[in-house]
């Protein structure tokens, strides 16, 4: 908990079912507030870092479909209508508080090949010295396979190694990692701390997320693998309350914190 107090740069990864309602649309009184607490992180001196899902679920939205297409194309098509429209509410969000946003879209590609990851550590590092606030999604638009970071999780994690962050904060609709699916025992034990992501964590963690999403607590922990691995540690928490943020970076016992360590 002391590492996450003294984080100084932190990535936060936010889902689709954390910035949506039921209905599928945007929740913008949950999106202001989690602008205005990074805002705030970024005033008391952090480095912030947003990776966030939602752009094709905001594109079904804005097109008025009944439900999220299941071809590629149309799921294409949804996220080119609705990044526009998500990176829009984040400008406006953040500006109002001060800060400069920026877009960065990654395919898988751009992390495997060694020149540009190069590159994206280099922007990276440019714009947290120029005082922007960069907003990183998978680029849907472009990218040829249905699901290739898993809502974002595993792209958070990759991110977070990119631009060697000290903590990555997940944000999702449960309150993090239980000793049983919370979903079918709501007197599950939560597990506040994991110091190693063994078999055993990884099979307590099986299954899917919300509708809404296309992750679910194992792309999570496979996320923090990545991370934690790299010497980055990991917390996921509930995203309902932005405020819970304080929270965790104050020391409190919230959600499920995964202790960082460097292998080799």
């Amino acid at each position: 908990m002391n590492r996450l107090q003294g984080a100084k740069r932190i990535v936060f990864k936010v889902g689709t079912s954390t910035l949506t309602h039921e209905t599928g649309k945007l929740n913008l009184r949950r999106m202001r507030d989690l602008a205005r607490v990074l805002s705030d992180l970024k005033n008391a001196g952090r480095e912030i870092v947003l990776v966030s899902s939602g752009a094709i679920g905001v594109g079904v939205g804005k097109l008025k479909l009944e439900r999220r297409p299941h071809d590629i194309g149309g799921r294409q098509a949804c996220a080119a209508v609705g990044q526009c429209e998500l990176m829009y509410i984040y400008d406006k969000l953040f500006s109002e508080y001060g800060h400069v946003t920026a877009q960065v879209l990654l395919t898988r590609d751009c992390v495997d090949d060694r020149l540009r990851r190069m590159n994206i550590q280099n922007a990276f590092e440019r714009l947290l010295d120029m005082g922007a606030l960069p907003i990183i999604n998978e680029n849907d638009t472009v990218a040829v396979e249905e699901i290739v970071f898993g809502d974002n999780d595993t792209l958070s994690a990759l991110v977070a190694r990119e631009v060697r962050a000290d903590a990555l904060v997940i944000l999702t609709d449960i309150d993090g990692l239980h000793e049983e699916n919370p979903r079918l025992n709501p007197e599950a034990k939560l597990i506040h701390v994991v110091e190693e992501i063994t078999p055993h964590i990884r099979e307590i963690a099986g299954g899917t997320g919300s509708s809404r999403g296309t992750g679910g607590m194992i792309t999570k922990i496979e996320a923090a693998d990545i991370a934690t691995r790299e010497g980055i540690l990991t917390a996921i928490i509930d995203g309902s309350d932005p405020e819970d943020i304080y929270r965790l970076l104050d020391g409190e016992e919230i959600g499920t914190v995964f202790c960082a360590r460097r292998e080799g």
